[in-house]
Formats: structure tokens, C-alpha cells, sequence
């Protein structure tokens, strides 16, 4: 028997699909966890806070899968997980959907002065004019990150008529390589981030890739706030030396009250929210889970694999 050690608040959804030969074993406290750990072979060990999470990954010398909800899973002992050769699946395209949504919201909101349509009804005041006059068809945009979130991205944004530029491990027709993106920024309207947080992404939009903008070019973050060098960006917005800044990432999170970022008129923060603008998120990940416990039992490849090496 297969001993499985998973969250309760998954459990309506998982227990009764399960096949016969996982016994699970459900926690719903942290001392129930921590009790729990160390005879999993499988583990979704997915909480609020990470500490404990992490704990429990390190008590799991017996796991053999290690399951998350979350896409990113660099505050883990990744390398524990490779020494004990585990195989990891995270939740890689689960919130795709909501987050390219996300994305789009917010360069409509953007383009068409939203915020202060929502200031103005907040005053009573009836605007004459409209805030925002930039239409999103015929603007170019730069998209950095092809994975799940990326390819809806730019799907959704084509159907707005934006030609989407992505950037691939090798050129290709209608795509940038690696080494070529950073000299053809000044093309672009939109510069958007979706791509993973990896030591190799950590900064890699700093002072050159923001000076290399369009004074009017927004950047969108919905990868992670490491992925800018933050103190740069606050310059470039209060220098007005690029159009906006519309982040659903920062650092830290939460952003502290006295932040720059908070008060920049040419900067919308949206508080990590994007992949919980949606009610589908357990639902898609136990359905997944129920499969993979499916594959793992009859010895077949489980998906989304999460390399520790590459870290994602």
C-alpha cells in the first residue's frame, strides 16, 4: 500500500476518486503534518505558510512524489529533493487561464484611464472626456515566458489585434532568441513577464533593459518581483522614462505601506492576485493530482514535471 499524505481541504475532491492501492492519509494542522511526513511516499504537503511546508519535506525521507499548487517552488529544498531523486509536480498552467485574463485586464485598464473612471464615479463627478485614448490594436508587445501562462497570453492578445513577439530558447520566424531581445526593446509598446524565477531570470530587467524602452512603453509583471530590479524600475517610473509599470508581482510581498510603488500614478499594484481571480484553482489541481495517483500506480510518466535543476 501506497501511504499518501495529503491535505485535508482537498479532500472532497480527492478521496473518493482515489485508486485502491493509495491509502491517504489526511492532515489538517500542522502538527497533524508534521506527524504525518515522515511516512509519505506521496506528498502534497500545499499550505499558506512555507516554513512548515518545508519542514515537512525535509521530515519525508520516505517520499517518492512530491506534489504542489504552486508553479514556483524555488523556497523548497530543491536539493534535498534531487538527493532523494524525487519526482516533483507543481502547478504549472493551473492558474494559466485567470492570469492571462489578468493580463489583458490590466492593459485595458491601462490603455482606457480605468482607474480614473473609478475615481470619478467615487466622487460623482461625470467626466467629459476620456482618460485613457490608447486602443490596444496595431500596439506591439514583447513577451518574455512561453510556458502555459505565456502561450494564453498571447492568444488572448492577438484576438485584440497586438502582435505578439515571444522569446525562444533559439530564433525563429516571428520570435526573438535569447541574445537578441534586449536590443530590439525600443520596438515595443508592452513588455511582458511571464517567464519562471530562476537564478538566470533574477534582475534580468534592470537599468540598461528599462533605458532600452519606449518613454511611453508599460512593463507587466506577473512572473516574480525578482525578476526586476525594483529600485531601477521605481527611478524609470518617477522619471517618467517609460509609459507604466502594471505589476501583479513585487518585493517583497506584501509591498510595506510606505512603498514608492503605491503612490506612483504611472504604476498599478494588484497584490498577487491574479491566479486568485478564480474559483477553478482546486478543482483543476485535484483533477490533476487524481491522475497523476492514476499514472503513478500503473508506472507511467506523471505531468507537469518540476526540474530542481533548472528550477521549473
Amino acid at each position: 500500500m501506497t501511504i499518501a499524505v495529503l491535505s485535508g481541504l482537498v479532500r472532497p475532491l480527492v478521496e473518493p476518486h482515489l485508486p485502491p492501492e493509495i491509502e491517504p492519509r489526511w492532515f489538517t494542522s500542522l502538527e497533524e503534518l508534521a506527524a504525518l511526513a515522515p511516512d509519505a511516499e506521496i506528498g502534497w504537503f500545499d499550505l499558506d505558510r512555507k516554513e512548515p511546508m518545508v519542514a515537512a519535506v525535509r521530515a519525508a525521507e520516505n517520499l517518492r512524489w512530491f506534489n504542489s499548487i504552486y508553479a514556483g517552488l524555488d523556497f523548497l529544498p530543491l536539493d534535498v529533493l534531487a538527493e532523494r531523486k524525487v519526482t516533483i509536480t507543481n502547478g504549472a498552467g493551473i492558474n494559466a487561464i485567470t492570469i492571462a485574463e489578468y493580463v489583458v485586464m490590466l492593459m485595458l485598464v491601462h490603455a482606457k484611464g480605468y482607474r480614473e473612471v473609478v475615481r470619478a464615479q467615487e466622487r460623482h463627478e461625470w467626466l467629459l472626456d476620456s482618460p485613457g485614448k490608447l486602443e490596444l490594436a496595431g500596439t506591439r508587445a514583447l513577451l518574455l515566458g512561453m510556458g502555459a501562462i505565456g502561450g494564453l497570453v498571447k492568444t488572448r492578445l492577438e484576438a485584440f489585434d497586438v502582435e505578439v513577439v515571444p522569446v525562444r530558447r533559439s530564433a525563429s520566424e516571428g520570435a526573438l532568441g535569447p541574445d537578441e531581445w534586449r536590443d530590439r526593446l525600443g520596438d515595443f509598446d508592452w513588455l511582458i513577464l511571464a517567464v519562471p524565477a530562476t537564478p538566470e531570470t533574477d534582475g534580468m530587467i534592470g537599468r540598461a533593459e528599462l533605458a532600452a524602452m519606449k518613454d511611453s512603453a508599460v512593463l507587466v509583471n506577473i512572473a516574480r518581483g525578482a525578476v526586476v530590479d525594483q529600485d531601477a524600475l521605481v527611478e524609470a517610473l518617477q522619471a517618467k522614462a517609460i509609459g507604466g509599470a502594471l505589476l501583479d508581482v513585487t518585493t517583497p510581498e506584501p509591498l510595506p505601506a510606505d512603498h514608492a510603488l503605491w503612490s506612483l500614478d504611472n504604476a498599478q499594484v494588484t497584490m498577487h492576485l491574479s491566479g486568485r481571480a478564480q474559483s477553478k484553482m482546486f478543482v483543476r489541481s485535484a483533477q490533476r493530482f487524481v491522475e497523476n495517483c492514476r499514472r503513478y500506480v500503473a508506472g507511467e510518466p506523471l505531468a507537469p514535471i518540476f526540474d530542481p535543476a533548472r528550477g521549473y
